[in-house]
């Protein structure tokens, strides 16, 4: 096994899993809707750096994680549960007070209850379990696995701008009091990304993607992702990516396609649509960047003048 998707792979097969692939299990609630459930894990100095993330920033982030993956179901949120394990010098201050703040400010938002958890001493690093329900139309939720040839790929927003928040933080995380108007917004889709519920309950309600996923990883990896369950390939193109504008005052070209294809964590959605079916995304802040095609495996991007096999270059755990 080469990283977790290898070993989610492994245990799925070995233990014929069948609630594992999307980015919520479905599992059967009443006569009319299903149960969305959602599972992520948040560890200091992986996932975050205490000295970067102010605690009610933190709160807000841990949330909207787990709310991104509902919304990549098309489903609405409900409840979650936060678990923590925290070092014994943070518990002795305001820290989690104020990670509450911001988690409840989030979950105001959207109507989420806080309907449970667990609290533990850590020796010596901050971590979160968040976990999310909600619900969803029985038999409707958006699966990554219904791409078909043909159908159009979309994404929602812009690409790259968390990436460039991270790559601001990393380079001097006095930035976090930073005067420039596009640092301020790139710092904020690092630290309070918006997950995009709204939009995703109007793509099942409207019957409109066929596949759908969370940009958590990075496109090159999250479109694969699709491809894979769906048995399909992809062809994009480089002149259609909606790459954050103000990734322009931060890096070269060269760089900021890099951060737009791998950076991971803006938390848009990408999705599949039918051909016939994408007149019904006028007037929506979405973008078509390419088209699902037969060559199973295969994710090609194009500028024009080449076309190169994308690698699923985004941010990986192990």
């Amino acid at each position: 096994m080469t990283d977790e998707f290898d070993f989610i792979r492994y245990i799925k097969k070995s233990f014929d899993l069948k609630a594992i692939g999307d980015d919520c299990a479905v599992l059967p609630k009443d006569a009319v809707s299903d149960l969305l459930v959602t599972a992520d894990l948040l560890v200091e100095d992986v996932d975050f750096r205490l000295e970067w993330a102010a605690p009610e920033n933190l709160g807000h982030k841990a949330l909207a994680v787990s709310l991104s993956d509902i919304a990549a179901m098309g489903g609405t949120p409900v409840w979650a549960m936060s678990s923590m394990g925290i070092p014994e010098n943070l518990w002795e201050t305001d820290f989690v007070k104020r990670f509450y703040e911001g988690w409840n400010v989030l979950a105001a938002e959207f109507g989420v209850e806080l309907i449970g958890g667990d609290i533990s001493r850590s020796p010596d690093r901050f971590v979160v379990d968040s976990i999310a329900g909600g619900d969803v139309p029985k038999g409707k939720a958006i699966l990554r696995s219904g791409a078909r040839p043909g159908d159009g790929i979309f994404i929602s927003g812009s690409l790259g701008a968390a990436a460039g928040g991270l790559k601001l933080l990393g380079a001097d995380a006095d930035l976090l009091d930073a005067k420039e108007d596009w640092q301020q917004r790139l710092l904020a889709r690092q630290l309070r990304p918006t997950p995009r519920i709204e939009l995703g309950k109007w793509l099942l309600a409207n019957s409109i993607a066929s596949a759908m996923i969370d940009l958590s990883d990075g496109l090159s990896s999250d479109l694969r992702h699709i491809c894979d369950a769906s048995g399909v390939g992809a062809d994009l193109d480089a002149s259609l990516l909606p790459i954050d504008e103000d990734l322009k005052y931060l890096a070269g070209s060269d760089e900021i396609l890099t951060l737009a294809l791998n950076g991971g964590e803006d938390f848009e959605l990408l999705f599949t649509v039918a051909e016939e079916k994408i007149s019904l995304l006028e007037n929506r802040d979405v973008s078509r960047i390419g088209t699902v095609t037969e060559n199973a495996g295969i994710v090609q991007l194009s500028d024009g003048e080449q076309t190169i096999a994308l690698q699923p270059l985004g941010y990986r755990h192990f």
